[in-house]
């Protein structure tokens, strides 16, 4: 049914001019906006839409991850960037989790969304 078609990932937020300016100027994605939406345009063609949402509650799991050369560097240009990383257990005091699978670190958009920079193979 589907062989034929294209498909895309999507997430809400609660503030698209927020989302733009944090996706488009902090991390530096490719953003569009057409008809009050959001579209980040992704390394590999992977487009994802931000669509508004009034009632928005951030979701429990990573919408996004970021597959970076080096978690660490990633980590420190972000924060130099003003984001803030998520603290877990497990994780060191910069917020990145080394113990089990690729390294990774958590951050928040500003919907709170949670996103993450993971270590790409």
């Amino acid at each position: 049914m589907f062989t034929f078609t294209s498909a895309f990932s999507g997430f809400s937020v609660d503030d698209t001019d927020a989302a733009k300016r944090f996706y488009g100027e902090t991390l530096g994605v490719r953003v569009s906006e057409e008809n009050g939406m959001l579209t980040l345009h992704l390394p590999g063609g992977r487009d994802t839409l931000i669509y508004p949402k009034p009632d928005h509650t951030p979701a429990a799991y990573t919408t996004l991850n970021f597959a970076v050369e080096d978690v660490e560097a990633a980590v420190d240009a972000l924060t130099a960037a003003g984001v803030e990383f998520e603290h877990y257990d497990g994780t060191d005091d910069k917020g990145i989790f080394r113990e089990v699978g690729p390294t990774i670190a958590w951050f928040r958009d500003p919907a709170g969304n949670v996103l993450s920079v993971i270590q790409a193979d």
